[in-house]
């Protein structure tokens, strides 16, 4: 009988043991899915849609990574700041190179890497343009870019695949020698792509230009305002259900425009 209830002891205790090892396991499993929800600064494929989208889409399955000429992406693990298992790139450690013909983005099965997104029409055919992608949008930090300081440095201007357009050289005198001029990193974030060969030049311990999701640090206009002399900029004004929006059309005449500023809605 002691034996009995020397064997039920032992079940019993192996099975809380075994119900807390589990409880802990979900306890740190549930820290990293945590926390790497809330990073909303991962760098993703080109083509990729909106995070939230994305996330919605993507089903781990690592083709886009398999599919990389560079190794530049790789599937998040349970450490990393990102969700586990989908794709994401670090341009300090490996930049995306920017290929032609775009490998990762049509093995995608799932759509979660756009080709759309990436393609222009050329000749009556629609073909992938990776100058399209907008993976990210480089930053200059100007207290650390030694070409700010006076320092003659253009690395991340001769990385850049888009040279002259993405970054370009600001030529501004030096008030300081009198003698020289400052070279100044400034990047055009309409044409940026995100690619992160600037980080990767960047001679600084820390890059002094990063790379960071677009939608985090750049702002936007709205609707409120728009250029009037920019044809190009009234297009964004299109779409708008006009039944819905208070701003009128410039197309229409300039009447209707004074009668909003002089609203009281205004």
């Amino acid at each position: 009988m002691q034996n009995v209830n020397k064997d039920r002891r032992n079940v019993i205790l192996k099975a809380v043991q075994g119900a807390g090892i589990f409880a802990f396991s979900g306890l740190i499993w549930g820290a990293y899915v945590s926390k790497a929800k809330a990073s909303t600064f991962s760098l993703r494929p080109p083509g990729a849609r909106n995070e939230s989208e994305f996330l919605k889409l993507c089903i781990k399955c690592g083709r886009c990574v398999t599919f990389c000429p560079f190794n530049t992406l790789k599937l998040a693990q349970p450490q990393d700041d990102v969700p586990t298992g989908t794709p994401f790139f670090i341009p300090r450690e490996i930049p995306c190179y920017m290929c032609v013909d775009v490998p990762c983005v049509p093995v995608c099965p799932t759509k979660a890497l756009d080709e759309e997104s990436i393609s222009i029409i050329e000749n009556g055919k629609s073909m992938m343009d990776i100058r399209k992608a907008q993976m990210g949008v480089a930053i200059v930090d100007q207290k650390s870019c030694v070409a700010y300081w006076g320092i003659q440095c253009d690395a991340c201007y001769r990385a850049c695949p888009l040279l002259d357009e993405a970054i370009k050289l600001e030529y501004k005198q030096n008030d300081r020698t009198n003698k020289h001029s400052f070279l100044l990193p400034v990047v055009d974030s309409d044409v940026c792509t995100g690619c992160g060969l600037c980080e990767r030049a960047c001679i600084t311990e820390k890059p002094a230009i990063i790379i960071l999701p677009r939608d985090r640090v750049l702002g936007s206009v709205g609707t409120n305002y728009i250029k009037g002399w920019d044809k190009e900029d009234e297009k964004r004004l299109e779409e708008l259900d006009t039944r819905e929006s208070k701003i009128p059309k410039a197309s229409k005449s300039n009447d209707g425009v004074m009668d909003y500023l002089n609203s009281e809605e205004f």
